[in-house]
């Protein structure tokens, strides 16, 4: 993720959050936890306002946290109650930690030159018949909008970069946007296994 990026989210934190907290992603969410038990530890990897934290909580998971946005960070530990970690996909490194790692909406800041690294970190970190979920913008195009920088894909770009990655694809699905005002937008999502 690059620092304007980063600065936009610094800026307009409280923003986003309003925007993004109570966006209905049950269905989603659903989808990725009949792959997990709960008890379970999951991580939801840039967390924005900390929506999902709370979810996979109240459903029984162990969860940690981060996103790249100090402000974001700071938001979000309040709202959760966990310690959110300031943190860029570029600077995971781990293995073997996670049974779950949930990146919603979140991988889409990330270039496309940096994806495949970035996918491969998000990899070692899953334990064995670990669970990834991730989404995107649905589309071809890199663009800036409002100071953030956006990658889309399409089904088979995003089959193609977690099966690079060496990730095997459970499901491969698009979904309309479920914030308000926004149903014309798309979103690919997928549901890959270690």
């Amino acid at each position: 993720m690059n620092d304007q990026t980063i600065r936009y989210y610094d800026e307009n934190a409280e923003a986003f959050v309003a925007g993004t907290e109570n966006a209905d992603m049950h269905e989603c969410r659903e989808r990725f936890l009949r792959y997990l038990k709960p008890g379970k530890i999951i991580l939801d990897a840039g967390c924005g306002s900390g929506r999902d934290v709370i979810a996979f909580r109240e459903a029984g998971y162990e969860v940690d946290a981060f996103d790249a946005s100090a402000e974001i960070c700071r938001i979000a530990s309040e709202k959760t109650g966990i310690d959110v970690k300031q943190l860029r996909f570029e600077d995971l490194d781990g293995e073997n930690e996670y049974d779950g790692i949930w990146a919603c909406a979140s991988l889409l800041h990330v270039k496309p030159a940096d994806l495949p690294d970035v996918l491969q970190r998000l990899h070692r970190l899953l334990k064995t018949e670990g669970i990834l979920y991730v989404s995107f913008k649905y589309g071809s195009a890199e663009r800036e909008k409002d100071g953030r920088y956006f990658h889309d894909l399409t089904e088979n770009t995003c089959r193609e970069l977690l099966t690079e990655a060496g990730l095997s694809i459970r499901e491969l699905f698009v979904t309309q946007d479920v914030r308000n005002g926004r149903s014309q937008e798309k979103w690919v999502n997928a549901i890959a296994g270690k």
